[in-house]
């Protein structure tokens, strides 16, 4: 996340989503945490590419409201209608374009969320923590986990994933850039993930990738928001579901029953990890007259859209899906292109919540 992203205006172009998406550069499991690196003088602001934890003043605070209030005319409602109705072929139309050209593998990955390869040792917890007992209870989860694996069975016989121990779903996998790390990371013999996107392109782009395995891995397309299609496993089987920047491409209207719907699919002691667009980033304020769709949603150029959420949108969702938090929070980061002496104050906001483990009695 260390990258700066390209500056494009958000109603011209969706490079502008993969360019987000892919803010990482080439590590270890044992890379530097985020977070330590701070603004103290603003005459050094551009000896680095990004700056953590960023304060925002009362004034930038109040700057970002007044933007966001001026292009909140939202379009005609049959304009809106055609956008939902063409989702498929908009994000279709965006894969097709850019393929894997912008995207990079999300390394930053298994220190936000060790989750996803338990067995990574990391050295420090992550900046973004809010609680000082998250690893234990990250290890007790893990523990829980393996001591109770539940067999997959079906009518027409075995499913994918059916002898796995850990099992992981991502949601919204784009071209495989958290797919494919996990997999190179995660060498446990018993893992198997699962990878859907609402794009037949950017699915078949994970199919046809040399590192695609069918043996620990399966893609498949899927509609998040069609909360009456199946999944290709039971409820009650996964272990981690996985989130990135996928909630927000959804119609508000959608995204409490979509939540609900993958909540079920975790066994107790599961776990839902999201990192997706916060109040006032910089692509919602880049966003002019004529983009809006309702209050924080929009439609980019290409057809594809985005919502920015708050805490309180998120905890608000996860909770009614019966989930408990574990970490909401906002990551505020300032991002310098340092060639053209820009900068870029990014909003972020990052979750963990998890359906409760189950009670035992001992008699």
């Amino acid at each position: 996340m260390a990258a700066p992203v390209a500056v494009l205006a958000a109603e011209e172009s969706s490079s502008e989503t993969a360019q987000i998406l892919s803010e990482s550069t080439p590590g270890e499991c044992k890379r530097p945490q985020f977070g330590t690196r701070f603004l103290t003088d603003p005459r050094q602001v551009f000896q680095h590419n990004a700056w953590d934890n960023v304060e925002w003043s009362e004034e930038q605070e109040a700057s970002a409201k007044r933007k966001v209030s001026e292009n909140n005319q939202p379009l005609p409602q049959e304009k809106q209608e055609e956008y939902d109705s063409r989702a498929n072929e908009f994000w279709n139309g965006f894969y097709t374009i850019h393929e894997n050209r912008f995207f990079k593998d999300r390394h930053w990955l298994f220190t936000e969320f060790p989750e996803l390869a338990p067995q990574c040792s990391l050295d420090n917890e992550s900046h973004l923590e809010v609680s000082d007992s998250d690893h234990s209870q990250q290890e007790r989860l893990q523990r829980e986990h393996r001591s109770e694996v539940p067999s997959l069975s079906h009518t027409d016989g075995d499913i994918p994933g059916s002898l796995a121990t850990y099992r992981i779903l991502e949601v919204g996998c784009g071209v495989g850039n958290t797919v494919f790390p996990i997999l190179k990371t995660n060498n446990d013999s018993g893992l198997f993930v699962y990878c859907c996107d609402f794009s037949s392109t950017a699915v078949e782009l994970v199919k046809t990738n040399p590192e695609y395995d069918p043996g620990r891995c399966f893609a498949f397309v899927h509609d998040l928001s069609d909360v009456e299609a199946d999944y290709p496993v039971p409820e009650g089987t996964l272990d981690v579901i996985v989130l990135i920047f996928v909630l927000s491409a959804l119609h508000p209207d959608k995204m409490q029953a979509s939540i609900s719907r993958l909540a079920r699919l975790l066994k107790p002691g599961g776990v839902m990890l999201l990192r997706d667009y916060g109040r006032y980033d910089m692509a919602q304020l880049r966003f002019k007259k004529g983009r809006c769709l309702s209050e924080n949603f929009y439609v980019r150029g290409d057809g594809t859209r985005v919502y920015f959420f708050t805490q309180d949108e998120v905890h608000e969702m996860f909770t009614e899906a019966g989930l408990e938090k574990m970490q909401n929070l906002v990551d505020r980061r300032l991002q310098v292109n340092r060639g053209k002496q820009l900068t870029m104050y990014r909003v972020w906001i990052q979750c963990k919540y998890r359906k409760a483990p189950k009670l035992y009695c001992e008699f």
